[in-house]
């Protein structure tokens, strides 16, 4: 049986270099920041925590179709809206 070389270490060092950076933004939601702003920051992995200030059906209306699309999650939680991207799930069983 032929053997195969596989170095562990150096499979461990290139992920260990990929540029992942997670993080959290706390933003307002009031209509001032763009729509694709939102989209944008969800695409690139991050997850929103916004203080809603208005009304969100119309404050969202213009970005939630597209992270839902996306993947994304949208939980509407005391004042505040949280949207994660695909792959991270916020669970509301213990609401």
């Amino acid at each position: 049986m032929d053997t195969f070389d596989l170095d562990l270490l150096a499979v461990e060092d290139q992920l260990d270099d990929q540029d992942v950076e997670q993080r959290i933004v706390l933003g307002i939601l009031d209509g001032s920041t763009a729509p694709s702003e939102w989209v944008g920051s969800i695409r690139n992995g991050y997850v929103l925590v916004l203080a809603i200030e208005g009304d969100l059906n119309e404050l969202a209306a213009d970005f939630a179709r597209t992270i839902k699309d996306m993947g994304g999650h949208l939980v509407h939680f005391r004042g505040f809206l949280i949207v994660t991207p695909p792959g991270i799930h916020v669970d509301t069983d213990r609401l």
